[in-house]
């Protein structure tokens, strides 16, 4: 979490509606209104990571209105996941 604050990724407040209560969501826009949004939830020991990139109204209205579109949608269960990831995201800034 430290290292996504410090990528620029703001800490997104949410109702608990759309992402499920007490996660962790940090954005952080990639393109007008394309954002890349993280979502961690469970302990320490046993985190579950969902990435996406997705275009929304506004910063603001992440979790509290669905988005307009789901572009891309990941779940990381381990490094090599986190790994693969961070290669598109590079690809795609590149491309």
């Amino acid at each position: 979490m430290k290292k996504l604050k410090h990528e620029g990724f703001k800490k997104i407040i949410h109702n608990g509606i759309l992402f499920e209560e007490g996660a962790s969501v940090y954005a952080k826009e990639i393109e007008q209104n394309i954002f890349l949004v993280f979502i961690i939830t469970g302990t320490v020991e046993q985190e579950n990571v969902q990435a996406f990139i997705a275009q929304f109204d506004s910063l603001e209205s992440i979790g509290k209105k669905e988005p307009i579109q789901m572009m891309f949608h990941l779940s990381i269960k381990d490094k090599n996941d986190l790994h693969y990831f961070e290669k598109f995201i590079n690809i795609s800034e590149n491309g």
